[in-house]
């Protein structure tokens, strides 16, 4: 079984790529974002309780998220492995999640991390908004901001997998066929 977690800052391309390795070695994608979107969407409990957070422009606890992530690995007993997108962003998430997985007598594979220099990112990223509409692709200080907010967050996420062999960044420029290929070569070299 594989496990990933896909790294990436906004605009980095961990959803397209997300797809091609989830269609490659047949896993389930689980993006914290679309999780939220379904369980709102879908009223369940645990969407209500994210919305009441959500509403008040509070953050989300960390028990509610990990209650809907573990809700949704456990509605795939027979995958072959997931890819967590958008979870964890901190440590203690990584360390929740790691405790989860081994109840199931699973672990994180591996990590991957799209590196790409924050200046295409900007550009890549108002192209998109002039695409999709999006106010925060469209806006270079909140652009900036969500660096910063990323990157603030995920170093000691790396040093956690560094420390456990199991974290590789991988060369997020160029051609999306280009990405995916280094992408599956360090899966498969690696697992």
């Amino acid at each position: 079984m594989i496990n990933l977690i896909l790294f990436g800052k906004p605009g980095s391309g961990k959803g397209t790529q997300a797809e091609f390795v989830k269609n490659k070695y047949d896993l389930i994608h689980i993006s914290t974002g679309d999780l939220f979107r379904n369980n709102i969407s879908n009223n369940t409990e645990l969407g209500l309780l994210a919305k009441s957070y959500m509403d008040k422009g509070d953050l989300v606890p960390d028990e509610v998220t990990i209650k809907m992530l573990e809700s949704e690995v456990n509605n795939h007993p027979n995958a072959k492995g997931f890819i967590f997108d958008g979870f964890p962003r901190t440590t203690v998430q990584a360390e929740i999640l790691d405790q989860f997985l081994i109840t199931l007598k699973l672990s994180i594979s591996m990590t991957i991390a799209l590196e790409v220099d924050e200046n295409l990112l900007i550009e890549r990223l108002i192209s998109r908004g002039k695409d999709s509409g999006r106010s925060d692709d469209q806006d270079r200080t909140k652009i900036q901001n969500r660096f910063d907010e990323y990157n603030k967050k995920t170093s000691p996420l790396i040093n956690y997998y560094k420390n456990q062999n199991k974290f590789f960044d991988v060369d997020g420029v160029g051609d999306i066929n280009e990405i995916s290929y280094r992408i599956f070569n360090t899966i498969d070299n690696n697992i």
